[in-house]
């Protein structure tokens, strides 16, 4: 800051404003934590994508420097360089130290943009212990520099630094002309160092969340070229230091990427606008602000298919700006949504077999993935962070373009539109049957305790207690470990319920077949949770579920087949750390023991822990007996080993199940276990010389 001898009422002017963006940073950015250093960079990088949207803007690149400073750069047009007349400073100095100003206010620079409140480029100043911008315009290079919101100039040797001297201006801004650009180049740069005084210590900027970002506006604004540089020395390894993302396509192709089932329909893309009137305040000539009644032209852009699971993923956007908690667009794409569907349903209520019961929104919302744009001028926001849409208007628009278009569809008389919408309002009518079957279930069950009557699986060998928190279910692999398991279990709070063979590979069945098949209706019978959307983990039977199948290849492709159901229709048990996979030992070894003492039995559970163990005995001295038992199955042990290695829970070891990342598990089983064999062939091919041929049990 300037010292107080040159600390005049111009300072004041400029920083007024901003001083209380760093009194308050949380009203601006949301928080002082990475999710606060991230919203600072979409501010810069939405200006730059703002440009884009207006046909101004090709490519943008954003640079992760080493000194943690962070760049980005657009061949857009350029911040204007000319005196703003109200203020007699530079656009660049307006655009960066004043409060709601920028060109998204005069109504002629953007039809459509991100911006609501135009603080986004000075509150990332105003939080930055240094921000230089350069812009490119004219033939000439022009830049500006600022200390925690203030312009003035760093007197650098060398390689720019936010702790290099600094000196501000006194009277007034200068706009250096710094180069020359060449003939027909336009653009902005913009460096910045985010100030560790205002944001936490272990704040710092998430690549893979930029990534994300930047490759979500790729699809948003087709034909954009976005590339990321990551020059940091702690850069994450297990991401591409730099990487370009550049799709012609639209948001049809944002669909197919985000879905990962297998699809009912074809991504169907339907566009529309409407017309509203707001009033809004609008300064004269005078600076005196007037209401003003305006017409609004909103557009429409969605992109939507069904697949065959239930999960939803409807992501929606503002000008490109996200909208992850929805707005009054969202409410009206599925208001829209349900509308139609209802009407649709209804007058072909007796092919569907559908009854008098109407459909809700979950039940057309299952499977669903879509994208939903809506473009309009000066949209307004609940809150700087633009997290929710608020203009009302947007709500009925919406709803009008979804209900006539897909209305169109679902009624059209093509072929293969026809057979489409006949299998996709089955699927419709079969979520509402399934979620008046468990609500009705729901309602009639409660827990059977020994002494009741119980309409659960005759093979299912409950337990007796009643306290779901320490209760556990194992599902054993056959009928011949079955019982063993019997004998080794305590009854009081451990549960068994065999499974016969390999269940079906649920996520390439429809949950038609998976409800028809009698293992699995039984294991989802005996969770007593439901399945699907319908899952409700406070109704589940037991605390823990624990799959105990054998240490052999069969017994991992059961396992697989268990935790795809799991994931697939009761995925809240596998997201709460209540699935287990019990580990039961490879080996056997019987150490002699000299005289009366008994032999000692020691498991180990893979070839290198036996190697250990044997190399450990010799050192020692110590004989075993040949030939050293290896288990093959669960069966081969008697009731004693097993409850000793795999049952007790002083002794066993048991593997948590859990999801760390729900989409990437999601792309996982649809590789491992999905429908698609080519991307499973590529994969196994791949990873084919890495395996171990000695490890495979053939």
């Amino acid at each position: 800051m300037a010292s107080n001898s040159d600390y005049t009422a111009r300072h004041l002017s400029v920083l007024e404003g901003l001083e209380a963006v760093r009194k308050r940073p949380g009203m601006y950015i949301g928080s002082t934590d990475s999710r606060g250093l991230m919203h600072c960079l979409w501010e810069i990088i939405d200006n730059a994508v703002d440009e884009a949207l207006g046909g101004y803007c090709q490519s943008i690149n954003i640079i992760l420097h080493a000194d943690g400073s962070v760049e980005v750069h657009d061949d857009g047009r350029g911040i204007p360089i000319d005196i703003e007349p109200k203020t007699g400073l530079s656009g660049v100095e307006v655009v960066f130290t004043k409060l709601h100003a920028g060109g998204k206010f005069g109504g002629g620079s953007y039809t459509a943009s991100g911006g609501l409140h135009g603080v986004g480029a000075s509150v990332v100043n105003a939080l930055s212990t240094r921000l230089d911008v350069q812009v490119d315009r004219g033939g000439k290079t022009y830049g500006m520099s600022f200390r925690r919101g203030e312009p003035g100039r760093f007197k650098d040797s060398g390689k720019a630094r936010p702790d290099a001297p600094f000196e501000p201006f006194e009277n007034q801004s200068e706009l250096d002309v710094v180069g020359r650009a060449k003939r027909g180049v336009t653009g902005t740069r913009v460096r910045y160092w985010a100030d560790r005084d205002i944001f936490t210590k272990d704040a710092a900027f998430i690549l893979a969340d930029l990534q994300a970002r930047a490759r979500q506006t790729s699809f948003l604004v087709p034909g954009l070229r976005i590339t990321i540089d990551d020059q940091r020395a702690n850069a994450p390894a297990d991401l591409p230091r730099h990487e370009e993302f550049h799709h012609d396509g639209g948001i049809s192709e944002f669909v197919e990427y985000l879905a990962s089932d297998t699809p009912v329909t074809d991504t169907w893309r339907f566009h529309g606008s409407g017309t509203f009137h707001e009033s809004v305040p609008v300064m004269d000539e005078h600076g005196r602000s007037k209401i003003t009644d305006v017409e609004r032209v909103c557009e429409v852009d969605l992109a939507m298919r069904w697949g065959i699971g239930y999960d939803t993923n409807v992501k929606t956007f503002v000008n490109i700006i996200s909208t992850p908690k929805g707005g009054t667009h969202q409410a009206g794409f599925e208001q829209g949504l349900l509308k139609i569907m209802r009407k649709v349903i209804e007058q072909n209520a007796r092919r569907l077999k559908a009854g008098n019961d109407k459909i809700e929104k979950d039940d057309a919302l299952a499977g669903l993935t879509a994208v939903l744009t809506v473009r309009l001028a000066e949209p307004q926001f609940e809150g700087q962070t633009k997290e929710i849409l608020g203009t009302s208007a947007v709500r009925a628009i919406v709803s009008r373009v979804v209900e006539q278009e897909l209305g169109a569809k679902l009624t059209s008389n093509s072929k293969h539109d026809k057979t489409q919408s006949a299998v996709l309002l089955e699927k419709v009518v079969n979520e509402m049957k399934s979620r008046i079957s468990a609500r009705v279930h729901k309602e009639t069950q409660r827990r059977k305790t020994a002494l009741e009557s119980s309409t659960l699986p005759s093979k299912l060998a409950d337990c007796r207690s009643n306290d779901v928190d320490h209760s556990e279910l194992f599902i054993v692999e056959g009928d011949s470990a079955l019982g063993t398991a019997k004998l080794a279990r305590s009854s009081d709070f451990q549960a068994l319920l065999p499974i016969r063979g390999k269940i079906l590979n649920v996520q390439k069945a429809s949950i038609g077949d998976m409800l028809s098949n009698a293992e699995c209706a039984a294991l989802i019978q005996v969770v007593g949770a439901g399945s699907g959307r319908s899952f409700d983990i406070s109704q589940a039977r037991y605390g823990k579920v624990i799959l105990m199948t054998d240490a052999d290849v069969d017994g991992a492709h059961i396992r697989t087949l268990l935790l795809t159901l799991f994931f697939r229709y009761m995925r809240p048990m596998v997201e709460a750390g209540r699935v287990y996979a019990a580990v039961p030992p490879l080996h056997r070894v019987e150490v002699i023991n000299h005289g009366s003492t008994a032999n000692e039995m020691v498991y180990t559970y893979s070839e290198k822990e036996l190697h250990v163990v044997l190399a450990d005995l010799e050192k020692r001295g110590k004989k075993y007996k040949e030939p050293i038992q290896r288990y093959k199955g669960l069966g081969e042990m008697d009731a004693q080993q097993l409850a000793e290695t795999t049952m007790d829970p002083r002794h066993r070891t048991l593997r948590r199940v859990n999801i760390a990342d729900a989409q990437s598990a999601e792309r996982i089983f649809e590789l491992l276990m999905g429908s698609d064999v080519a991307p499973r062939k590529d994969f196994i091919i791949t990873g084919a010389d890495r395996v171990d041929r000695d490890s495979i049990d053939a």
